[in-house]
């Protein structure tokens, strides 16, 4: 069953989608060379502890046995990446996600940057990261009561496909609210006209997890690092969304320190 969110909840929504945004940009700032991923586990550990009343938590840490506050996937690591001893380098590219709850509820958002900014990027994996964020931009820009799930879902995949990559079809975005994954599953990949009808009051995480390469991955053997089976780039963004009267709102607004633009941002 899809839970439909009140107005009372949305509030709280906000409140927390705001929260984990702000957690996801300050994280993103700690993103350069000679930082490993344990040390921006560290800082989002120490940071979340600051937000709100000081009750706000890691939806990740402890989330079927994650050992993080949150995932860092580098290079062909589409997600899940556990932070570690790896030393980040100039023109790794950096997935995060990062998610929490805060008085009984959720939000959840991922950004991909790149180390050393927008000039150690090679034309393909930035071709990669622009096709990505767009369709999911363009995906939340088409949401909007009384389509289909699938028309969000095939709106993605043309644009990623057209852009010469491949979505990721063994995971998916989600319903997301009183749990961190929650009703309906949202494929990147599909046929208009079908799935669930959106309604006002919808919440949902909607995540491209896209490759560079061929769409296979394969599970790491720590159990959670997905990767790309041919070892080629992977990109991954996510905003937590509402279905508002006629549009979606944007609850987990990281963009607002990253602004879109043709150039790709740094970040």
């Amino acid at each position: 069953m899809i839970e439909l969110r009140t107005p009372a909840d949305l509030d709280r929504m906000r409140e927390v989608g705001r929260m984990m945004a702000n957690l996801l940009n300050a994280c993103c700032g700690q993103v350069r060379p000679g930082v490993t991923t344990a040390e921006i586990d560290a800082f989002c550990r120490a940071y979340l502890a600051t937000l709100g009343d000081g009750t706000a938590a890691s939806g990740s840490l402890g989330y079927m046995g994650y050992p993080a506050a949150l995932c860092v996937s580098v290079n062909e690591e589409v997600i899940h990446g556990i932070p570690g001893e790896r030393v980040l380098q100039r023109g790794d590219i950096v997935s995060l996600d990062v998610c929490g709850s805060y008085h009984g509820l959720f939000g959840d958002n991922t950004r991909t940057i790149v180390v050393g900014g927008p000039s150690a990027l090679t034309p393909d994996v930035r071709r990669l990261l622009r096709v990505t964020r767009q369709s999911l931009e363009e995906a939340v820009r088409a949401i909007r009561p009384g389509i289909h799930l699938g028309d969000v879902s095939h709106l993605i995949e043309t644009i990623v496909e057209d852009g010469g990559c491949s979505v990721v079809r063994e995971y998916t975005g989600h319903g997301v609210g009183r749990r961190l994954h929650e009703d309906p599953p949202i494929p990147n990949y599909g046929k208009p006209g079908r799935g669930p009808i959106l309604h006002e009051g919808m919440t949902l995480a909607i995540e491209p997890m896209v490759t560079l390469g061929k769409p296979a991955i394969r599970v790491l053997p720590d159990g959670w690092t997905v990767v790309s089976k041919d070892g080629s780039p992977a990109a991954h963004f996510e905003y937590t969304v509402a279905v508002r009267k006629d549009k979606a709102e944007i609850l987990t607004p990281w963009f607002e320190q990253d602004p879109w633009s043709d150039a790709w941002p740094e970040g």
